[in-house]
């Protein structure tokens, strides 16, 4: 704990969110900033890894997304959280096979992590692509943002009503160990709450400050330049109140209080929340649907048709594995979600639903 307590030289009792941003964010020490999370040797995999299909149906879904907006002459995609830059490298061999779309398209990959840039340019050598830390910096449209697991990776805060009383949760930091408690929330973060709906019920309340900050540059580039934004997470749609703070280590489930800036920490997204958050940003909110909707929608089980036959029974089976896990239910197709947001100057429907 002697490295954990570098982030926290000044102040030992902090709210949730603040402790996540420290562990998760920090410039030297954060998780994000040392380590790269992905594949075998990492913590966790994304489906950009699993399977190229995803990074080609999201490449169709853009293709579709332009038309729409009558065929701009430039547009920026701007990916959010790249990862390992597995769906930007798809995205640009996809893209090819639409000439038009390819060369009206500027590539903008938004990354704090110098970890995760590093280990991006080195494998994304194309002149369409760049890179941002400040969503501040993008200054032309149309704009479309793409973030797969970008809500889950944003600090959040927590709360627990009990009889009508809100409490907040702290963290309070040790010599060798940190502990999780609530105390009485006060009158200003009740006041942020008190806009939604989630404060209605007793139980736990996450609400992810961090990632209505982050969405509100987003919300304003869409409304000043024309666009909109997609996101596929794991998350749900029906309200629960319970706790979905969740910590990974080397590809199995962490004691969220081991392992501190060294295991990923995320939680399911409330995803009628932050449709609730867009409508009072004054943006339209096509109709949430799950992965395995979308995927099949953009045209995956087609595509897998295809490339099957010119693949022998062990790579056949190797696909069919990996686009399993992007469908079937009880893997990712119905625990991952996918909402689309846009402009009111889009006042069309790309059969999402």
């Amino acid at each position: 704990m002697n490295k954990i307590n570098k982030f926290f030289q000044e102040r030992k009792i902090i709210p949730l969110d603040l402790f996540l941003n420290k562990v998760l964010y920090h410039k030297d020490l954060g998780y994000y900033q040392k380590k790269n999370p992905f594949g075998k040797k990492g913590d966790f995999v994304t489906a950009p890894n699993i399977s190229n299909l995803f990074g080609e149906m999201i490449t169709i879904w853009f293709v579709g997304f332009w038309k729409k907006l009558n065929k701009p002459k430039k547009i920026n995609f701007i990916e959010m959280g790249p990862g390992n830059g597995d769906l930007c490298l798809t995205v640009l061999k996809t893209l090819k096979n639409f000439p038009e779309v390819y060369n009206s398209t500027n590539i903008i990959l938004y990354e704090k992590s110098k970890m995760l840039r590093k280990i991006q340019k080195q494998r994304i050598l194309s002149k369409k692509v760049s890179w941002i830390q400040k969503l501040s910096k993008i200054k032309s449209g149309p704009v479309v943002f793409f973030g797969n697991e970008f809500l889950d990776a944003l600090p959040i805060k927590q709360f627990k009503k009990i009889n009508g009383i809100i409490f907040e949760k702290y963290v309070k930091i040790g010599k060798k160990n940190v502990n999780f408690f609530f105390k009485k929330s006060i009158k200003k973060e009740i006041k942020k709450l008190e806009s939604y709906k989630i404060i209605k019920n007793e139980g736990i309340i996450e609400y992810p400050e961090y990632g209505f900050k982050e969405l509100g540059i987003v919300c304003n580039k869409i409304k000043k330049l024309n666009g909109g934004a997609l996101f596929i997470d794991y998350g749900y749609v029906n309200e629960h109140n319970t706790d979905t703070l969740q910590s990974v280590f080397k590809h199995k489930y962490n004691n969220i209080e081991k392992n501190i800036g060294k295991a990923d920490i995320t939680y399911l997204v409330n995803f009628n929340l932050y449709k609730e958050y867009f409508n009072m940003k004054n943006l339209i909110v096509d109709k949430i649907i799950s992965q395995s909707e979308f995927l099949q929608k953009m045209g995956i089980r087609e595509r897998f048709k295809i490339l099957s036959h010119k693949l022998n029974a062990k790579e056949k089976s190797n696909l069919y594995t990996r686009v399993k896990r992007l469908l079937h239910p009880e893997m990712m197709g119905q625990k991952f979600k996918v909402i689309f947001v846009k402009n009111k100057k889009c006042n069309f429907n790309l059969d999402l639903t």
